[in-house]
């Protein structure tokens, strides 16, 4: 797939905000500081799409962007970020719920999860209650350019393997990198395929 155009089309904290023309839509979400808007805008080929911050918890709204006029693809605010009152968590929390499952149109939900380290409690317990709640979701492992390649194989085999102790079988899983653009392809290639095969249907 190639992105053509990638356009800013709102920011909401609840359902009835969303953009009122709908689309397919594929969020992406994960632990604040995961580097989900260095991910969204390598996606996008816009490294100025998606607001980047040094400082996590950043996100705080879900904004939407319209890409080549057929799909949005979703920023969600990211999870788990303990240097936030617990007010303000509770509240981003109910945010995303508010969007995971009130959206009529979210087709597809990446996690975004760190490729250097075993997956937390935090990010696991929001993997089994998408399960619960059967969100379709596919996990992306970021940062793989932090790590050697043998070392991010045998970190992210383990994290499958870890997974597996919860589910049959994996949901989809791509590895990626914003500073090389490794990922790129399949993630964008795995949209596409969706899109073709809603449009088949």
């Amino acid at each position: 797939m190639k992105i053509t155009e990638a356009l800013f089309a709102g920011s909401s904290t609840r359902i009835s905000e969303r953009p009122k023309q709908a689309f397919p839509e594929f969020a992406f979400i994960g632990r604040s500081n995961v580097g989900k808007s260095s991910l969204i805008n390598m996606l996008c080929g816009n490294r100025k799409l998606a607001q980047t911050s040094a400082t996590p918890g950043k996100t705080q709204l879900v904004n939407h962007f319209l890409i080549n006029r057929e799909w949005y693809l979703v920023d969600l605010p990211g999870y788990g970020y303990a240097k936030m009152s617990k007010t303000a968590r509770q509240k981003l929390i109910q945010i995303i719920r508010n969007y995971i499952s009130l959206s009529p149109d979210l087709t597809m939900l990446f996690v975004l999860i760190d490729s250097r380290h075993d997956i937390g409690k935090t990010d696991m317990d929001f993997l089994i209650e998408l399960g619960e709640n059967r969100v379709p979701f596919a996990i992306i492992f970021t940062k793989a350019d932090k790590t050697g390649s043998s070392t991010r194989e045998a970190q992210i085999e383990k994290d499958r393997q870890q997974i597996l102790e919860y589910w049959e079988e994996l949901p989809p899983v791509f590895v990626s990198s914003a500073t090389t653009g490794m990922g790129r392809e399949e993630i964008l290639g795995y949209i596409e395929s969706i899109l073709k095969n809603m449009n088949d249907n």
